[in-house]
């Protein structure tokens, strides 16, 4: 950003010669601001969807709030319809999920993991997973599921 000068076309000249024809522009030029927002928007877009754990499911939805984030990497156990454990991605045998558990609660600072099962999961296996969380030491269990699902108040959907 610099200042450039313009031309004052429309004064007159008495004897001051060139320089009484300048004087400072005092504008921003806002289009490289605009450039690089728009640069950012792109790259946020492009990215924001990468950023979920890649296991297909179907959410249930509900009406609540989302959890604040934090500085570490959310660890994500996911049930498929197929009745698969997996830990972010990679699949785990149930019979290997306690131990796999407290490995890693051995390894990290928080003990949030977040739960997604898909909606046809009966709840008995859900809960299952649950007391195994809690076997492997991770004390705060979130549930992940879509927003704007029904209200049980009568409002909205």
């Amino acid at each position: 950003m610099g200042v450039s000068l313009a031309t004052n076309s429309g004064s007159r000249r008495r004897g001051r010669g060139r320089r009484a024809n300048l004087r400072p522009m005092s504008e921003i030029n806002v289009t490289p601001f605009v450039d690089v927002m728009l640069c950012l928007l792109i790259i946020f877009m492009v990215a924001a969807p990468l950023m979920t754990v890649g296991v297909p499911i179907d959410l249930p939805d509900t009406s609540a709030e989302a959890l604040p984030s934090e500085e570490e990497e959310p660890l994500t156990i996911t049930l498929t319809p197929e009745g698969e454990v997996m830990i972010q991605t990679t699949a785990v045998p149930m019979g290997d999920l306690i131990p796999r558990l407290q490995a890693i609660a051995a390894e990290r600072e928080s003990t949030r993991v977040f739960l997604r099962a898909d909606g046809t999961i009966p709840y008995e296996d859900v809960m299952r997973v649950m007391g195994a969380l809690n076997a492997g030491g991770f004390r705060e269990i979130g549930l992940v599921t879509d927003a704007g699902g029904p209200r049980l108040d009568g409002t909205g959907q």
